[in-house]
């Protein structure tokens, strides 16, 4: 499979109704999709649909290893954040938590973390994970401008490196993203 995610006429369904039929789509390395529409038009579930954590109604999806980022940290709230971190990614920690400027709160514990040092801390976590899928629900939520630049230079350093970005998100995205719009 070259594609990092690859939908073929997939359909899905959830509380007793049909979000979206026939959806086609292909991520390549770098590709970044960002998905819009009205709340309830499906775009979380299409993320939990790319991630495995739903399954189509109809067609078939295939991915490659992936890493999702929505409003659950994932993340041990009694460890401090660097051992909480550890879990999921011991390889590329320390720079992922340099890149989100999380340096200085590594040894806090992550329920003492605010809304905002807690989506970083998401965002790090799926940035250390190594995998070439990103899954972003929301990504922008709870970031400052600081927070916000630091996700566009890792989202630009991981599409550089061939790695590709699926984000849904009401807020515009920085940079150069293909557009899927849900619920039209």
């Amino acid at each position: 499979m070259s594609a990092l995610l690859r939908f073929a006429g997939v359909a899905l369904d959830r509380g007793g109704r049909r979000l979206f039929d026939g959806l086609d789509l292909a991520l390549e390395p770098g590709d970044a999709l960002h998905v819009v529409g009205p709340n309830g038009s499906g775009k979380s579930s299409l993320l939990r649909l790319a991630a495995g954590l739903l399954q189509p109604a109809a067609g078939y999806v295939e991915r490659a290893k992936r890493a999702l980022a929505d409003e659950h940290p994932a993340l041990d709230r009694e460890l401090p954040l660097k051992r909480a971190l550890a879990f999921w990614a011991p390889a590329n920690l320390d720079s992922a938590i340099d890149a989100f400027g999380l340096a200085a709160l590594a040894h806090v514990p992550v329920r003492l973390l605010s809304a905002g040092q807690l989506r970083r801390a998401g965002l790090a976590r799926v940035a250390a994970s190594g995998a070439p899928l990103w899954l972003l629900d929301e990504p922008l939520n709870a970031l400052d401008r600081d927070g916000a630049a630091r996700l566009d230079t890792a989202i630009a350093a991981h599409r550089a490196g061939g790695g590709a970005v699926l984000a849904a998100s009401h807020t515009p995205l920085s940079g150069d993203w293909r557009r899927l719009e849900l619920g039209q």
